[in-house]
């Protein structure tokens, strides 16, 4: 699985304010995204809130927009799954560049946690549920706290 080796970040977001951002599509997958997050976020002291978007392409415009009210990061959380079109890599890319923009146009963390899939099983494999490999959202939420603590640090 791609989630050997990922790091355990044990860290302490007391002071933060983060909003989760997350889409509606393929709601049993986003809901354990969500679940990790915040379970990650209660455990890091710091403070959320959750957003929802209609679906992974509107993800870099409300992030930016959380980001510039003042939030100090942002996860992002979508499932874009394969389907008979190229629909598929627009919306991935999409998501991606944007959200890279965002971070970066921002000088704020935006936590990755848009799982691009080639079916729903590789979805539920990775969404933290009851069964699963890997915890997406739990490590998109450790990644924006602690990038979130690094930046605060960098700038004194």
């Amino acid at each position: 699985m791609s989630g050997e080796g990922s790091p355990d970040l044990d860290i302490d977001g007391t002071g933060l304010d983060i909003v989760i951002l997350a889409g509606h599509w393929h709601e049993e997958i986003s809901n354990g995204l969500i679940a990790g997050a915040t379970r990650a976020l209660e455990e890091s002291g710091a403070s959320f809130r959750l957003l929802r978007v209609p679906g992974s392409f509107e993800l870099p415009v409300a992030a930016k927009a959380a980001l510039d009210a003042g939030a100090d990061a942002v996860v992002a959380l979508g499932v874009i799954i394969r389907g008979g079109t190229p629909h598929f890599e627009f919306v991935s890319d999409a998501a991606t560049s944007g959200l890279t923009q965002v971070a970066i146009s921002t000088g704020k963390p935006v936590g990755f946690g848009v799982l691009t899939l080639d079916d729903e099983q590789q979805g539920l494999d990775r969404a933290g549920l009851p069964g699963s490999k890997e915890d997406k959202g739990r490590e998109a939420a450790e990644a924006a706290v602690a990038t979130a603590v690094l930046l605060r640090e960098l700038r004194g």
